[in-house]
């Protein structure tokens, strides 16, 4: 076992990690069209300057690219009480009758999340709020109760058929992150979307995949360059800011992750040429081989990776990635099992060393995160300059900004 990753670790100060980002650097709505923002190349200790329809010229052949399929959900709610007082509601993780997300969003008649309240001080712990929505034309009612009061839980309830995927389009609004600093309009139902969102989930868009058009997987086609989709979905806690000095202090978010077989498949044929766009598809691959180091050193079987697991191995101790995702295979194989679902709280910060993925494609990130520390764990102290280059070259940041391919020290 390492003797010292923890001090190492525990010297990470988060001042390290923090920069200037000016209001009107923030991007508050996105280009038209999508792939015309600007493309940051940072390789070998060298900076370029493109356009995002120039990345499949800047991808070797043989690459494949992740994507994470998961589609944003309307979970912000309103409830009015009849004093007056607005309840604000906005789902954050199924936890009744089932925890996985996508079988949640098709459960009928009552289901319990855990949530974040807004104006809870108005909302007593006996009270039940309702209203009425209206889904393929059809009226019903919907009330909502505590169930665990100081753990947020909520049960939602209608005396229908529907599903719930129809009562959250019918009843919410899309949640915007709270650095844009502005109501969410009508457009944003497609604009805060990936062009290939597929599995209703998430309460925050995985951003760095807003850049992509047809035109720009046409063109990644053209060149041989395959692409592969995960389902990560993003949850509140992406926004969440680390408040401790010490950045081991942070708590940091679970989210739930789900590969296929024909993924595990696609990874372990190009092992060596993985590419994911996105910090999610990122934290989701590096977690997929965390589980694999489990199953091959026979831990446990459960997909459950904690914030810190990585750090402790000593290198011998580990598999190689093709045998990580050779160790997941078996077990599908041997269980019969078309996907596995996990949840990942992994917590990637310089020292880190990356198992799955030689790149990544990203957005310009808020100062002081979580996900600055991830950038700084893949391309070290070059971050700030990587970083400066955009302020210094009218780079539009944050979720609706522009983005950046970044090719790890370690290839």
């Amino acid at each position: 076992m390492k003797t010292n990753w923890l001090e190492q670790a525990e010297s990470i100060r988060l001042e390290t990690f923090q920069y200037d980002l000016p209001d009107e650097r923030i991007a508050r709505y996105p280009l038209d069209p999508r792939d015309s923002s600007k493309l940051l190349l940072y390789k070998d200790g060298e900076l370029q300057h493109n356009q995002f329809t120039d990345l499949p010229h800047h991808l070797p052949a043989d690459t494949l690219l992740v994507f994470n399929n998961t589609k944003v959900i309307p979970a912000r709610a309103y409830f009015q009480k009849e004093t007056g007082a607005t309840i604000e509601i906005l789902l954050l993780h199924p936890e009744q009758p089932t925890q996985v997300i996508n079988d949640a969003m098709l459960v009928t008649h009552t289901c319990v999340w855990e949530c974040m309240i807004g104006n809870k001080k108005r909302w007593k712990r006996a009270d039940t709020l309702s209203t009425l929505i209206e889904v393929d034309g059809v009226a019903l009612k919907l009330q909502v109760e505590y169930v665990d009061y100081d753990k947020n839980l909520i049960r939602l309830s209608w005396h229908t058929d529907v599903v719930f995927l129809d009562i959250v389009k019918a009843l919410g609004e899309i949640p915007l992150p709270p650095y844009l600093n502005r109501d969410t309009e009508e457009a944003d139902k497609q604009t805060y979307q990936t062009v290939y969102a597929d599995r209703d989930g998430a309460v925050a868009a995985p951003t760095a995949g807003l850049h992509f058009t047809e035109r720009v997987f046409g063109e990644l086609a053209q060149k041989g360059i395959q692409s592969s989709f995960l389902t990560l979905h993003v949850g509140a806690g992406t926004f969440q800011p680390i408040k401790a000095n010490s950045v081991t202090e942070h708590k940091m978010h679970s989210e739930q992750v789900v590969f296929t077989r024909e993924v595990i498949d696609q990874l372990l044929e190009k092992v060596n040429h993985i590419v994911p766009v996105g910090t999610t598809s990122l934290r989701s691959l590096e977690s997929l081989y965390w589980y694999g180091v489990k199953l091959f050193r026979k831990e446990t079987t459960d997909f459950l990776i904690g914030k810190l697991y990585p750090y402790p191995f000593e290198e011998s101790e580990l598999p190689s990635a093709a045998a990580s995702l050779q160790a997941i295979a078996s077990y599908m194989d041997e269980f019969k099992l078309d996907h596995i679902v996990g949840e990942t709280e992994i917590f990637i910060f310089p020292g880190y060393q990356f198992r799955l993925c030689k790149g990544l494609v990203t957005n310009f990130h808020q100062p002081g995160s979580t996900l600055v520390l991830l950038i700084a764990a893949l391309v070290g102290e070059s971050w700030t300059r990587i970083y400066q280059e955009a302020l210094d070259n009218g780079y539009r940041f944050l979720s609706y900004g522009d983005s950046s391919l970044l090719w790890g020290s370690k290839r």
